[in-house]
């Protein structure tokens, strides 16, 4: 099939000369010649100089993905086996860590082919698909595991309903089925890992230093309260780390069960710790009642959540969550504020949070600060693929 040519408007051609990935419909003259997902698309100049070769694939952040800028690059199996080997290549150290056994594989466009991941856990692949034109590449990327060889099984989440959303499936590709969950382990912590059930598995891979960061540094003999706890991860990473005790609090009814399961399969006493099934800021109005303090605070929230009661957006109510948990964070204690919102970067983000202390009338210290761990491997020209910013602050007295 003959390649579109999509028509890049003036103002946009210098930013895809410079390596810009994503194909964005405001950058295009005619978005309307794009017909069906997966098709090879050449970006070229209004004058028609080529600029780029990619594929169309619509999903929530634009219309497609670069995948090269030269011109006579075929867009074969060949391409996604240098593609997919070299990024397995960089994660070597990761496959020879004998204290961790799950990470991140290929992320996307960082590692050039945008709107496609792949998670390793113990021996299990799983690719997110984020679009119908990604999935187009099914067959060649599913060949390119199959000659690298060595796994257990493919699982997959499909995540491009009409919402953009996961679809709801069986998940397996092939190999063996796994007898979840699998239990994998994070720098010798244990996490249990179900692939086969909706669109989250159990852990979020990308947190993975700030959990160590936490168990090596900050937890022992403090009172910890994680909040939007999901599986309740950071409180394991904490009470392995000597916590004297954690509060897990999340909405959702399956957190309380999933948590206690992370607990147990490291071992830990989960009826030592709390696990409440609650709105998040209905929690914080209840510690205030009671007058409840923490030593160490965790926040990371969803970047947009709709609860019967109110609506979040970190974009908009992240300073008066900082307010909320200053309220019930102990003198020195210490503060976890992460988002996972891709629209802004670190430093409006240490903003939101300047701004909730200032309010406050509270004054704080950074200590650390985080974002993506290496395997999450970042396209130097898109950093809006680093979405990850974590910055731990000491409430001073």
């Amino acid at each position: 099939m003959k390649p579109i040519e999509l028509k890049v408007k003036n103002s946009y051609t210098k930013q895809y000369h410079q390596r810009f990935p994503l194909i964005s419909k405001e950058a295009v003259i005619n978005p309307d010649d794009l017909q069906e997902e997966g098709a090879i698309v050449h970006l070229v100049e209004p004058n028609g100089n080529f600029i780029a070769k990619g594929y169309y694939g619509n999903q929530n952040k634009g219309l497609g993905w670069v995948l090269t800028y030269k011109q006579g690059e075929k867009i074969d199996f060949v391409f996604f086996k240098n593609k997919i080997t070299a990024a397995i290549d960089r994660r070597k150290p990761f496959f020879n860590d004998e204290n961790t056994n799950t990470f991140r594989v290929f992320n996307g466009e960082g590692d050039g082919i945008g709107g496609m991941t792949m998670d390793y856990f113990d021996g299990y692949y799983l690719i997110q698909w984020y679009s119908e034109g990604a999935y187009s590449f099914k067959d060649k990327v599913i060949r390119v595991l199959d000659e690298i060889g060595d796994y257990k099984a493919i699982y997959e989440k499909k995540r491009f309903d009409t919402k953009g959303k996961y679809i709801d499936d069986d998940d397996f590709v092939k190999g063996e089925r796994g007898e979840f969950p699998i239990i994998v382990k994070e720098n010798g912590m244990n996490y249990a890992v179900y692939l086969n059930d909706g669109a989250m598995v159990g852990i979020f891979l990308d947190q993975r230093n700030v959990r160590k960061a936490i168990r090596d540094k900050y937890a022992k003999g403090k009172h910890v309260l994680n909040t939007f706890s999901y599986t309740g991860a950071f409180s394991v990473a904490a009470a392995l780390g000597g916590a004297e005790k954690t509060t897990s609090v999340d909405l959702a009814k399956r957190s309380k069960s999933k948590t206690i399961e992370q607990f147990s399969v490291n071992g830990i006493d989960f009826e030592a710790q709390d696990i409440i099934v609650m709105d998040v800021f209905d929690y914080f109005r209840y510690a205030n009642r009671k007058k409840l303090k923490f030593d160490l605070v965790i926040l990371d929230p969803p970047s947009f959540a709709r609860s019967k009661k109110r609506t979040f957006s970190t974009a908009k109510d992240y300073p008066s969550l900082i307010k909320d948990t200053i309220d019930i964070t102990e003198k020195d204690g210490i503060i976890v504020a992460s988002t996972n919102n891709a629209s802004f970067g670190m430093k409006k983000f240490k903003g939101f949070i300047d701004k909730g202390f200032r309010e406050s009338n509270t004054k704080y210290k950074i200590l650390e600060e985080f974002s993506l761990p290496d395997d999450f491997h970042v396209d130097r020209g898109y950093p809006q693929g680093n979405y990850l910013k974590v910055v731990i602050v000491k409430k001073m007295s």
